[in-house]
């Protein structure tokens, strides 16, 4: 599902313009990025959580060039953990 499919289905579904439905959409992404850019957790109850985590730096090598390592340095990533009932529904589908 994409963007525009979303703000298709919830223009159709609301009989909201679909403009409307894709700045309201486009406005809960940018708050959302503007919270994990702060560090914040971004919590939606039932659905999951969007969290930063830190990955340790570590050692790469090239396949190709097994004898040749790189260091790959450490870096902040976002994790997503899927609450209880899209796990359920997951699950039975």
């Amino acid at each position: 599902m994409t963007k525009r499919d979303l703000v298709v289905r919830i223009s159709n579904e609301t009989g909201l313009v679909q403009q409307d439905v894709y700045a309201i959409i486009q406005k809960t992404l940018d708050y959302i990025t503007e919270a994990m850019v702060k560090g914040e957790n971004v919590e939606f109850r039932d659905f999951g959580v969007f969290e930063i985590c830190t990955r340790k730096p570590r050692i790469g090598r090239n396949p190709n060039k097994p004898e040749n390592t790189v260091t790959i340095p450490e870096r902040k990533v976002v994790k997503f953990k899927a609450g209880k009932k899209m796990k359920a529904a997951v699950l039975v589908s």
